[in-house]
């Protein structure tokens, strides 16, 4: 099993292959998989996965990314939600692409990253960790806003293939 650590600010983070084996120890889980394999993740983890907030990050995007592959009336997240049952589902960093990581900041601006979820403590929690890495954090409602969430995302993915953002794009609400 290969293992890496790296400190990020003030968060530890330790990198493992085996997604059981990772979750034991974690006190946030964040399944980083694209939607087809959520559900054989969720499988594995569901057990370890018992009282933990688990951070949904991905886009359940067609091959043609011109829509989502969920039904209209449920979303990635609520959907590992129910395959989750004993967890604390939170959708959080979908909102943003992988490059804006490096730099969370776009022409000066601070971008937003949207969380969704039903436990107030576990959106506390993922707030801290989006602020952490450099984003300025937005609960945006419970999670059934991941739905909005989920077509913002696609949004943003159209909108950088026809204008070719190079993938440095994000959302930024302006008061």
């Amino acid at each position: 099993m290969r293992k890496s650590k790296a400190t990020i600010l003030s968060a530890n983070l330790e990198a493992i292959d085996c997604s059981v084996e990772a979750s034991w120890e974690a006190d946030i889980i964040i399944v980083a998989v694209p939607f087809e394999a959520e559900k054989d993740v969720a499988r594995k983890i569901q057990e370890v996965a018992n009282q933990k907030i688990v951070i949904s990050i991905s886009n359940p995007l067609n091959s043609t990314y011109d829509g989502l592959v969920t039904a209209p009336d449920t979303s990635a997240a609520e959907e590992l939600q129910k395959l989750l049952p004993n967890a604390k589902v939170v959708k959080a960093f979908n909102t943003t692409f992988a490059a804006d990581f490096s730099s969370p900041l776009i022409d000066g601006k601070q971008v937003d990253a949207f969380i969704a979820g039903n436990d107030e403590s576990a959106l506390q929690t993922a707030a801290e960790l989006v602020s952490t890495v450099g984003f300025n954090p937005l609960v945006a409602g419970d999670l059934t806003v991941s739905r909005t969430l989920e077509n913002m995302q696609l949004l943003l993915i159209q909108l950088n293939m026809k204008y070719n953002y190079n993938w440095l794009a994000g959302w930024k609400i302006l008061h």
